[in-house]
Formats: C-alpha cells, structure tokens, sequence
C-alpha cells in the first residue's frame, strides 16, 4: 500500500498545528490500522526530508542525521514514521518511510500556498509577477515527479524497511527556480518579494546513496530540463494565453 495523502502546508501547520495533526498523525494512524485488518503488509508512506531534518549541519543529510523539525507539519510526519516502527515491530507490518525532498512536475496544484514551482508557473501564466521570499538564496532538494514515482514503485516492490530519502543530493536555490522558469516563459519578468515565514529552514539537500544502495533507485531528471517540462504542461494546460506581461500586485 502507498500513502501519499496529506496536509503538506508547512505555513499552515505552523497556523492549525493541532488541525495538521489530525489529519497528518491521526489520519495516518486510522489508514495503517485499516490496512492491517484487510490483511496489508507493505505499508509505504510519503514523509519529509527538509522538515524533519530542520537546519542540518551535514549536507547532503543522511538518514541517519539527528531529527530537528521547525514546524508542526515535519513533526507530524516524523511522528507518522514512528507510529509504522511500532506497528511493524508489533503487529507484523513491513513499513518504509520514504523522506522526499520538493517534489514537483506536471498537474501540481499552482493554487495554493506550497510548492513554488507550481505557483510560480500559474503566476506567470495568469499575468502575475513570479513572487520570491526573503533573498531567494534558500536552497531545496527539487525532485521531479516521474523520478519519485519510480522510487515509490521500486520501494512498493522491495521488502525494505526504515527510512529511505528521496532526492537529486543538490541544494537549489529559489532565486535559481524561479529564474528558469522565467526562462522557459521566454520574456523577462521582473520577481517581487516579500519576508521569509518565520523559522524557515534555510538550506536542504537530501544523500541519496541509501535510495541507490537498498532500492536501486537513483534520480533521472536535471533541474532544468524538469523545470522546463513542467512549464511547458502548465502552459498547455492553460484555459487562454499568458498576458503580455505580469501585473504587480498592490
């Protein structure tokens, strides 16, 4: 069984914490104890990399780096992984955690408030001005959604237990996101900014050699040209044309 669902906001955990957890812990909670009286074993879950590991001082970060999450969003979800342990040790359940970097790709929502690819593309699309927080110069593990979906097949199909990270190794900064996205829209638009949310980690990278070492599983897609791809879905999945050029928001 694979586990994808969630409330993946980590600013709005930090404003319902207890409501991230009802659905993050509890939610989770409720499907594992479902799937082990249909008779479930393999249990896969989506977890975090970047929230659960915080600030690290190691990058890329190993599994085996201390848990240090700075919002309620990555303690759920570590919370999450320790409720499989104990399911697995008690009750029989082969669970794997698998800690995924920024995952993005074609048919992300672009709506809501996580993930920056996603909303930069519907802003640029919809006229609007791509938005940066604080200096831009945080970096992420970006990940393309094709390169996940085959680690997630590859974890379904292996007896594999514990946490695994999922990412590219490689710190991306949102100024370099946004600028390639810039890039692949084709004319110059200038990005606005605004304050960094508080307790924002600031640098994230994933080491994936454990993926590559128990799964076989390494990622495929540069940067670029994922960035690239997923644009190009988003302007084809466009109702009308992108304006000729972003409005500012005032």
């Amino acid at each position: 069984m694979l586990h994808l669902a969630a409330q993946a906001g980590v600013n709005r955990s930090r404003r319902d914490p207890a409501g991230d957890a009802r659905v993050n812990v509890v939610g989770t909670v409720a499907l594992i104890k479902a799937a082990l009286d249909a008779g479930v074993r393999r249990f896969v879950m989506a977890s975090t990399g970047g929230a659960i590991y915080g600030q690290a001082t190691r990058l890329p970060t190993p599994e085996s780096a201390r848990a240090q999450p700075r919002s309620p969003y990555g303690a759920a979800k570590l919370a999450c992984e320790g409720y499989l342990g104990m399911f697995g040790r008690s009750h029989g359940l082969r669970p794997l955690a698998l800690r995924y970097g920024n995952v993005y790709g074609p048919l992300q929502d672009g709506t809501g408030e996580a993930g920056v690819v996603a909303i930069t593309c519907t802003r640029i699309l919809t006229g609007q001005a791509p938005v940066i927080r604080g200096d831009g110069r945080q970096t992420r593990d970006f990940v393309y959604v094709e390169d996940v979906a085959e680690a997630n097949l590859r974890a379904l199909h292996s007896r594999r237990s514990g946490v695994v990270n999922i990412g590219t190794g490689v710190g991306s900064s949102i100024a370099t996101v946004v600028g390639e996205l810039v890039r692949a829209a084709g004319r110059p638009i200038e990005p606005e900014t605004e304050p960094l949310p508080e307790g924002e980690v600031r640098d994230s990278a994933l080491d994936v050699r454990r993926a590559e070492r128990l799964l076989g599983w390494a990622p495929r897609t540069d940067l670029r040209s994922g960035l690239e791809r997923t644009y190009r879905s988003f302007q084809s999945a466009a109702p009308g044309r992108a304006q000729d050029g972003p409005k500012r928001s005032t």
